[in-house]
């Protein structure tokens, strides 16, 4: 490595070994996620990961893949890179939960105008925090560096992740029935989705976003800023001990698009406006955007990113061992016969 370099390509704006230094820096980052999967380290051609099937009858993958959207935007204008990759972790653990699978390990893909090796590990540590919280290994990555394609300061992250679940255990939203309850598990904030939307709103390149809003508890860059919650150890303790039927990821799309995901035809989620706790940062974008109710709920999580169906009968328990977890969770809504929707009562 040493030794590779080429004058020619650092001309056309590619540097190889600030891509090497980048590597080097993550390097601490990454082993704070080795699990007892993990078989190689990072630098080869492709990360190995062995499977422990121990009791396991038919274990099944499931795999995950998601970007943070615009989200990267407002790090990259507040120059705060730290978090953001604990966001595209989230974004595609707390959807390979929804079926009752654990996260196994997580790769990421940064693509950037200039390779800052100290920036890109900066990405990277929160990437490996995200794998941290949702007990899943990083075992590889890649960054690329696009000069010509975009600005020197921009970049982009995405990631990929594998689960797994043995097959009996795969929730089944077939066995709802009529009566069963819907849980929401409060969100961190807006998590990573709607930026587009956010960024109109505020005019978030012109913004004041170290201004502090009393109303938020924070300046308004340090709360939109705020990263996804990862669900994923909370959600693994609940099914030992409570029948999930299916689970919601709360994301693009809002209350009305997510949930029919979660329901079979002909039921239809019943939702208490009252018992949705609406945070402030949604309640700031509705009243400066002008923005209505339902675009608001078909866009956003306002406040809630999972939701969780169980019987009735094992509500009370599933909130206290989520609670005892550290969510904030109670009961928001049912499930009823009717169209395959939202409403709202």
């Amino acid at each position: 490595m040493e030794k590779s370099f080429s004058e020619s390509y650092k001309a056309a704006g590619v540097d190889v070994t600030a891509g090497y230094k980048a590597v080097e820096l993550m390097k601490a980052h990454v082993a704070r996620t080795k699990t007892s999967g993990c078989i190689s380290g990072i630098g080869g051609f492709g990360g190995l990961f062995g499977l422990d099937l121990t009791g396991m009858e038919e274990p099944v993958l499931v795999s995950g893949t998601d970007g943070c959207g615009t989200k990267v935007k407002l790090a990259i204008l507040m120059d705060k890179h730290d978090t953001i990759g604990i966001d595209a972790v989230a974004m595609c653990v707390n959807d390979i939960i929804c079926t009752g699978a654990k996260p196994l390990f997580f790769l990421d893909y940064i693509a950037c105008g200039k390779n800052v090796p100290e920036k890109i590990a900066e990405i990277v540590s929160g990437v490996a925090e995200g794998c941290v919280q949702s007990g899943a290994a990083l075992i590889g990555g890649e960054t690329a560096e696009h000069p010509g394609m975009m600005p020197e300061e921009d970049y982009d992250l995405a990631g990929f992740s594998v689960g797994i679940v043995d097959k009996k255990d795969i929730f089944d939203m077939n066995a709802i029935q009529e009566g069963d309850v819907i849980i929401g598990l409060a969100s961190s904030g807006v998590h990573s989705n709607g930026f587009s939307l956010v960024r109109k709103v505020f005019d978030i390149e012109n913004a004041d976003l170290g201004a502090y809003a009393d109303r938020l508890g924070a300046t308004l860059g340090e709360t939109l800023l705020t990263p996804t919650r990862i669900y994923v150890k909370s959600i693994l303790k609940l099914m030992e001990e409570v029948t999930i039927k299916s689970i919601s990821h709360i994301t693009g799309g809002g209350f009305y698009e997510n949930i029919p995901r979660a329901l079979p035809d002909g039921f239809e989620a019943v939702i208490d406006r009252d018992k949705v706790d609406v945070l402030p940062i949604f309640q700031l974008i509705q009243e400066v955007g002008n923005i209505p109710e339902r675009d608001m709920f078909n866009t956003f999580n306002m406040g809630v990113g999972m939701m969780v169906v169980v019987k009735k009968e094992e509500a009370d328990k599933a909130v206290e061992i989520l609670t005892a977890c550290g969510e904030k969770a109670k009961v928001i809504g049912e499930v009823k016969k009717g169209e395959h929707t939202v409403s709202f009562r």
